[in-house]
């Protein structure tokens, strides 16, 4: 069974001024996610369900699903405020989506077989989706062995502001022994900080495995994230601005030894795009990569 490719695509991209998810930034107009599911494809992966908003349905399969249908397995559910578990429901006011926990919850009725998860707005190179499938292609669906694509901390920042990194401590064999979610992440003159107790900023050790958001599960996470989803509902779901992230699904499921999680480290180059400035980087690099060969132009000719 091949692995599937869960793409989290539904953000409304704030700080970048528009829909990054769908801008146009390789040398015939490829978008970021296009370069990952031509990497997907190549490595062995068989499906593609991108989560998103309903709001963009129309644009996102004129983008993306009617070019990609002859490609590969392609498919699209919706991450929507209201799907919440029966007995629940949306508090007053409430309009900032769950989190990165719920959109993977949104393609749980779309995954049978072991499966990635990866943002819409990373690069993360194709040494990172051959990894990926060789460790999701050993994997039986029941299984509770997990993993994520590890990138060193100083080759994730950008140079226009501040940015969120799930930093990570690793044992000497691999194996993830805990994930916190490090917000307002930015390098400065007197080294590299984040945003700490009542965002008092707090320096952060250089050399760090941060995590990119390219996580690989079984479809067993999708009940550990259901569990995870209620429990953050009954305590946090009347503060407006809380989301529950994977990292606190991911380091509940290490404390109570439920499952494991292997870092793969990456050596490749990640890039993306929080902000607008980070575009013309981007564009540079896959015109450099298209250059020497590494991919086609157009990607999907």
């Amino acid at each position: 069974m091949k692995p599937s490719l869960v793409v989290l695509a539904a953000g409304i991209g704030n700080r970048y001024g528009g829909l990054k998810q769908m801008d146009g930034v390789g040398p015939a107009g490829e978008t970021i996610v296009d370069y990952s599911i031509f990497d997907a494809a190549g490595a062995g992966f068989g499906k593609v369900v991108f989560v998103i908003r309903r709001s963009i349905e129309r644009e996102f399969r004129e983008v993306f699903l009617e070019k990609l249908a002859k490609k590969i397995d392609v498919d699209c559910v919706f991450q929507e405020l209201a799907d919440v578990p029966p007995g629940f429901s949306v508090p007053p006011g409430r309009t900032k989506p769950w989190g990165t926990t719920h959109a993977v919850l949104a393609a749980r009725s779309k995954v049978e077989a072991p499966f990635a998860a990866i943002n819409a707005d990373d690069f993360y190179g194709r040494e990172a989706f051959r990894m990926m499938a060789g460790f999701l292609g050993g994997l039986a669906p029941t299984e509770t062995s997990y993993s994520l694509v590890g990138y060193e901390l100083e080759s994730t920042l950008s140079e226009h502001g501040e940015v969120a990194r799930g930093v990570c401590e690793v044992d000497g064999e691999g194996g993830l022994r805990s994930i916190v979610e490090r917000l307002g992440i930015e390098r400065t003159e007197s080294g590299i900080f984040y945003a700490g107790e009542a965002d008092a900023r707090t320096p952060l050790a250089g050399g760090k495995t941060v995590s990119m958001n390219f996580w690989g599960f079984t479809p067993t996470f999708f009940g550990f994230a259901a569990e995870a989803f209620e429990r953050f509902l009954r305590e946090r779901a009347s503060d407006p601005k809380s989301e529950i992230y994977i990292p606190l699904v991911v380091n509940d499921l290490l404390r109570t030894g439920r499952a494991k999680l292997k870092v793969l480290p990456s050596r490749q180059k990640w890039f993306g795009v929080t902000y607008r400035e980070d575009r013309p980087l981007v564009v540079a690099e896959l015109k450099k990569l298209t250059a020497s060969g590494q991919y086609p132009s157009p990607l999907w000719g």
